[in-house]
């Protein structure tokens, strides 16, 4: 992934154009560069999420700014802005907390997309809220979300682990790639 930061704005904006001609990424051309097929209704709203989250005008297409936005988030992003983006996935309802449903949810579509079945998505949410679900409340709010995550190093390597999407990246380069070849 290190080549891929180094190549120039051009190279993205050439990668980015000849998936996309139209110059808008679809949710539904999203799903086909990530070989969705046969994926559980729990990773597909993952994907949904994702998109959701990129798409930062709400216009149902990612466009290059976007594109080059989420790409420079996932590599380059610091520590507050990667928690800040975690929880607006995992906030599928938008209300601004996290409940354990939620996150059970996404960590369930992480592990049917990267296929790891290591540890049950229920047992990482238990761990979660145990350490930083500082009311009791069984919510997060980004303030609790970020802290608990700073403060606990364990919390913060399993969610860097989990949700690390440089896989989703390199699927969309390497299928750009066998497009150009093509």
């Amino acid at each position: 992934m290190d080549a891929i930061l180094e190549e120039d704005m051009h190279h993205w904006y050439n990668k980015f154009m000849r998936e996309s001609p139209s110059g808008l990424i679809t949710l539904f051309e999203l799903k086909s560069m990530l070989q969705m097929k046969g994926m559980t209704e729990e990773a597909s709203g993952y994907v949904d999420q994702i998109f959701l989250t990129f798409d930062m005008d709400g216009d149902g297409y990612i466009d290059f700014v976007e594109y080059i936005a989420a790409v420079s988030l996932l590599l380059k992003g610091e520590i507050n802005q990667k928690l800040k983006w975690y929880f607006k996935l995992f906030d599928q309802d938008g209300n601004g907390k996290i409940d354990k449903d939620e996150m059970e949810t996404i960590f369930k579509a992480i592990q049917d997309i990267t296929r790891s079945y290591e540890i049950p998505p229920e047992d990482i949410v238990t761990l979660v809220y145990e350490k930083i679900d500082v009311n009791g409340e069984g919510e997060l709010t980004l303030e609790e979300f970020i802290s608990g995550a700073r403060l606990h190093s364990d919390i913060m390597d399993m969610l860097s682990q989990m949700m690390d999407l440089t896989h989703v990246l390199e699927k969309i380069v390497m299928g750009q790639k066998t497009k150009a070849i093509n």
